[in-house]
């Protein structure tokens, strides 16, 4: 005989957690699924252990989607400020770090026990470790095979994630069971990735392992993409730190991006007002303007130019000098991938899915919510928000059928 419950939610994660927590405390009897033996290990590592679990700055522009308005709905119903007060309501001390970055003050553990205390308040069963081998639908609703026996209920909720960092679990069961109901999915990639250089770039900066400084950085792309104000950490193989992780869910290969080595710096006018100065050289100077190993490594690339005095360059030489400066563009060989990403781009497309709820426009009963939709925040607490948001919104439909039903779904 096969177990049945009013929504199964598949995946224990940020949104799944939350989904089914708040659901069940509407009333919704739910049995929530997951394969791994531990859970919602990626909010455990988040943020160096502490979870960036929002930011006070979310709204719309702050996320990368085919479909650009499918997420205003969820973020506007559910804010920052309020999952801010749930936490609060635990106890949980947090901080805002920068550019509107809350954190836990204690560890990220913090925010897995109140989201599993949500879940017991909310009556919400929990199997695993617990693996799905098949899901089919009949006029009951779903059924569903796992590895602890059969389960039917009337709605199911896809909340499994993307290929990110697998050693933890990571898999395309979602995009899979997306397409086995005629569902479309945006090609994935990894996002919030390190970059990885290789040829002439790799070479020319390999000695800048550790070095850091604040950039501005654009992906040299045709279709529109936001320029970032992040901190870029030169790596051993590449292009680290805030600012390459932003910029990578905006990449592609075979683009190259754009980095601005001294934002808010006219390079050039310091230069020139410099030449005044007698006996000035441009290597020592450079090296007052930016990290001295970046700017001994860009001088090198033309032999004795470290040593000329600044009266001896000409205007028009010192120009271009500061504008590769401002301007040095990169064409990276890929990224380190899904074992390093934050994040997976792309997903289920949105344009099939009811954005107040997450149902699917396919198949009633239907949800897909979390990062397994194309939907991509920026680094710094969006992708959380929006785990937050999109649970709160399936959450909230399913406890509407669940009142308009009476009793169960």
């Amino acid at each position: 005989m096969a177990s049945r419950c009013d929504a199964v939610v598949v995946g224990a994660g940020a949104a799944g957690l939350f989904c089914a927590a708040r659901a069940g405390q509407l009333g919704v009897r739910v049995l929530l699924l997951d394969h791994a033996e531990k859970v919602a290990e990626k909010i455990r590592i988040s943020g160096g252990g502490r979870c960036n679990f929002t930011n006070v700055d979310t709204g719309p522009a702050n996320f990368d989607s085919t479909n650009a308005d499918y997420c205003r709905s969820a973020l506007a119903r559910f804010t920052p400020r309020d999952f801010v007060d749930l936490v609060e309501r635990h106890g949980i001390a947090w901080h805002e770090k920068h550019k509107g970055q809350l954190f836990c003050d204690a560890s990220s553990a913090r925010i897995v026990d109140m989201l599993l205390a949500e879940c017991a308040a909310g009556g919400v069963e929990r199997w695993q470790p617990c693996a799905v081998t098949s899901v089919s639908q009949g006029a009951a609703g779903f059924r569903l095979e796992t590895s602890r026996g059969a389960v039917e209920a009337t709605r199911l909720v896809v909340a499994t994630g993307g290929l990110s960092i697998p050693k933890m679990g990571a898999t395309d069961w979602g995009y899979a069971l997306a397409r086995q109901f005629g569902h479309g999915v945006v090609p994935t990639r990894p996002g919030l990735v390190p970059l990885v250089c290789s040829g002439a770039p790799r070479e020319r900066f390999a000695a800048l392992s550790g070095v850091a400084l604040p950039v501005r950085i654009a992906a040299d792309a045709p279709r529109p993409a936001p320029t970032f104000d992040e901190d870029l950490l030169f790596t051993h193989r590449g292009l680290s730190g805030p600012a390459a992780l932003q910029i990578s869910t905006f990449w592609r290969p075979g683009e190259s991006v754009s980095i601005d080595l001294a934002p808010g710096l006219d390079l050039a006018a310091r230069l020139r007002e410099a030449k005044s100065v007698p006996g000035r050289r441009l290597g020592p100077l450079l090296s007052e303007l930016l990290p001295r190993r970046l700017a001994e490594a860009w001088l090198a690339a033309t032999p004795g130019l470290a040593e000329r005095r600044l009266a001896d360059l000409r205007d028009r030489d010192l120009a271009g000098l500061a504008e590769g400066l401002h301007r040095w563009q990169v064409l990276p060989a890929g990224s380190e991938g899904y074992r390093k990403a934050e994040v997976t781009a792309g997903g289920v497309d949105t344009r099939e899915l009811d954005s107040r709820s997450g149902e699917s426009r396919r198949v009633p009963g239907l949800y897909f919510i979390g990062e397994v939709v194309d939907v991509t925040g920026w680094l710094g607490g969006y992708n959380f928000q929006w785990a937050w948001a999109s649970a709160a919104a399936c959450a909230g439909a399913l406890g509407a059928v669940c009142r308009g039903a009476g009793a169960g779904l």
